[in-house]
């Protein structure tokens, strides 16, 4: 393909393989034919000895990724037809297959970077951030989990931050990324956009692009918002159960907490009660589990999810007819059966 036409783009310089997801005008969002382009060309590096290190980034200035073509497999299950499982099953061995990377992986984040960006970058050897970088696990939002080694990455976080960015869904940025832990440096957009410059002249007898970097940026900043909320996060989302999670977050009567808890509830009530839920279970069980256990387990979970969880309805209310008026099923946290959520565990 011409490279307008080319959704990854790979070119090697100076002993670094550069990959870059080109769908700026979709936010770079995944479709089974990048997660394959990804895993091939990431296979001939790594057996390629004049490649050392690989750089990830998007194209445009709007997100690294914004996630999966959702959208894309919503069409497939209304009509019928296969390839659901094959996209989720492909771009789980892709995630898992650059955590095992045998090559420095650095990943440019810039820009949104969500559900299926996150799952490509959170493998990475080195997560370099900008201050425009907005990071998250949406999915509840669209009655949909987690994924991508979400099961395996957020409930790793210090204290409870992992379950309450699971549940909730918010985005972060750099300065949270960092105390959180789901990115390693920070350096100002401008400056990221001019590494390659770096990379072009870089000498491999003094240094590696991973040292240049860490030479260059920061590993912490100020204004960390988890940070100051984080003993309440801990607090409430340790409770055992959505419902008791959700009263506790009503019940807070600190003056420094009160008005996020109020928040985080009213949050929580717009999400999929039944995703929430399932969520949490995942998310508590992976905690235990070895990476391609996590993954395992995300799969046996997407093989029920479209006919027996909340996805297709979220993604027809929010992206399709766009009418933010998603009917959960449960319509309520109030109403969740908990024999429901272990179904859909059984047999794993």
């Amino acid at each position: 393909m011409t490279e307008p036409q080319a959704v990854i783009l790979a070119e090697t310089r100076n002993h670094i393989g550069h990959l870059t997801l080109n769908r700026p005008e979709g936010l770079n969002a995944l479709t089974l034919e990048m997660v394959r382009l990804l895993h091939d060309q990431l296979k001939t590096w790594s057996s390629d000895e004049s490649v050392k290190a690989v750089v990830l980034r998007g194209a445009g200035d709007r997100a690294f990724c914004a996630g999966g073509d959702i959208r894309g497999l919503y069409e497939l299950h209304k009509a019928g037809k296969h390839g659901i499982e094959e996209f989720f099953r492909h771009e789980y061995l892709l995630d898992q297959y650059i955590h095992d990377y045998t090559k420095p992986i650095i990943v440019l984040m810039d820009g949104f970077v969500l559900g299926g960006g996150m799952g490509l970058a959170q493998g990475c050897g080195l997560r370099l951030i900008s201050e425009r970088a907005r990071l998250g696990m949406p999915e509840t939002g669209i009655g949909y989990f987690p994924d991508v080694g979400g099961s395996y990455f957020l409930p790793r976080l210090p204290g409870e931050l992992g379950i309450y960015l699971g549940l909730t869904g918010n985005h972060v940025g750099a300065a949270d990324a960092l105390y959180a832990g789901l990115a390693d440096v920070h350096l100002p957009s401008e400056r990221m956009s001019k590494l390659d410059q770096h990379f072009d002249h870089l000498d491999w007898s003094l240094k590696t692009p991973e040292q240049l970097i860490r030479d260059i940026a920061l590993t912490e900043l100020p204004g960390s918002e988890l940070a100051r909320l984080r003993p309440a996060i801990d607090h409430h989302f340790a409770e055992p159960t959505i419902p008791a999670i959700r009263q506790s977050l009503l019940d807070e009567h600190r003056s420094d907490f009160k008005e996020w808890a109020k928040k985080t509830a009213d949050t929580l009530d717009q999400r999929s009660p039944l995703a929430l839920a399932v969520t949490l279970e995942l998310l508590r069980r992976g905690r235990k589990l070895s990476l391609p256990e996590c993954f395992a387990m995300e799969l046996h979970l997407d093989r029920q999810w479209f006919e027996h969880g909340d996805i297709v309805e979220g993604v027809r209310a929010l992206l399709v007819d766009k009418d933010k008026n998603p009917q959960w099923n449960p319509p309520s946290i109030s109403k969740l059966d908990p024999k429901r959520v272990e179904a859909f565990f059984k047999g794993l």
